[in-house]
This record gives structure tokens, C-alpha cells and sequence, in this order.
């Protein structure tokens, strides 16, 4: 009444517009836009569309098993696999991450469990070491050889 309604918008903009129920597996690879939130399980990949204001939310019972690509990832669950989050990634205080993460702003509640690393959007490629840094610079190897040198 005596305010603005901006302040009552939940956290992320965008409604559940797909739900994964608890007892549901997908195995496969998954497109989407808008808001995807998991409660079961999904093996494959899951992927936001280009340009789209995607939120993964993944529930404290939900699971994923494959790379994962979305401006928003929120994990309260369990991910295996990589997470690309091209704006932010929050980590609940039951989240439970085996794989990197790859993140522009990321917040981790105290009890959060990350075995693999945190990588910034912004990290240099010196700074990336082990197999990260050589599936960076293995294209342009490869390109390099490919062109003939004058002897």
C-alpha cells in the first residue's frame, strides 16, 4: 500500500516455467529458457538457449550428472559434471558440486561442498594448470602445425 511491489519480486526474475519432479529421471540431453527447476534426477547435459535470462535451479533432493551451461545456477543438490554460469552461481548450504566451476559472481553458504575448482570468467589462461590448461591450448597447437613452414 504504502510502497513499491519491486521490493516483493523473489530473488530471480524468472518463474519455474519447467519442473523435473522428484521421483522423474531424464536421461538426455535438455534445452531450455526461463526457469528450469529439478526435484528428480538428470543424466546428460543441460543447456539454457543463447541470449535467454535462464535460472537452474537444482532442489536440496535434485540431481545432475553432465556439464551444465545457464546464466543462473542455483544448487541446492548434488552436480557432477561442470557448471558454466555466465552470470552467477549460488551454492546452498547443502550443495554438493564434483566438477569446476566456471562463474562470474558465485556465492557459497557455509556447509557448500566443491571438490574441483572455481574458476573465474575473467582468469587469464597463465593462470590455469594440468589438463585445464592444455584443453585451452591444444587448438592453437594444433592450428599452428597445420600451416606449412618455409624452410
Amino acid at each position: 500500500m504504502f510502497g513499491s511491489d519491486k521490493h516483493k519480486t523473489s530473488r530471480h526474475a524468472n518463474a519455474v516455467e519447467t519442473l523435473v519432479g522428484p521421483r522423474a529421471v531424464i536421461r538426455g540431453d535438455i534445452r531450455f529458457s526461463g526457469g528450469l527447476y529439478v526435484e528428480g534426477s538428470i543424466i546428460g547435459t543441460v543447456i539454457a538457449d543463447e541470449g535467454s535470462a535462464a535460472v537452474l535451479t537444482i532442489a536440496e533432493n535434485g540431481r545432475i550428472e553432465g556439464e551444465v551451461r545457464a546464466p543462473v545456477v542455483v544448487v541446492s543438490g548434488q552436480m557432477t559434471g561442470d557448471i558454466h554460469a555466465s552470470e552467477r552461481v549460488e551454492l546452498a548450504a547443502n550443495a554438493r558440486v564434483q566438477g569446476n566451476i566456471h562463474y562470474k559472481v558465485v556465492e557459497m553458504a557455509a556447509g557448500a561442498m566443491v571438490t574441483g575448482r572455481l574458476i573465474h570468467a575473467d582468469a587469464p589462461l597463465a593462470q590455469l594448470t594440468g589438463p585445464a590448461a592444455v584443453a585451452a591450448v591444444a587448438p592453437a597447437k594444433v592450428k599452428a602445425k597445420a600451416e606449412p613452414q618455409e624452410a
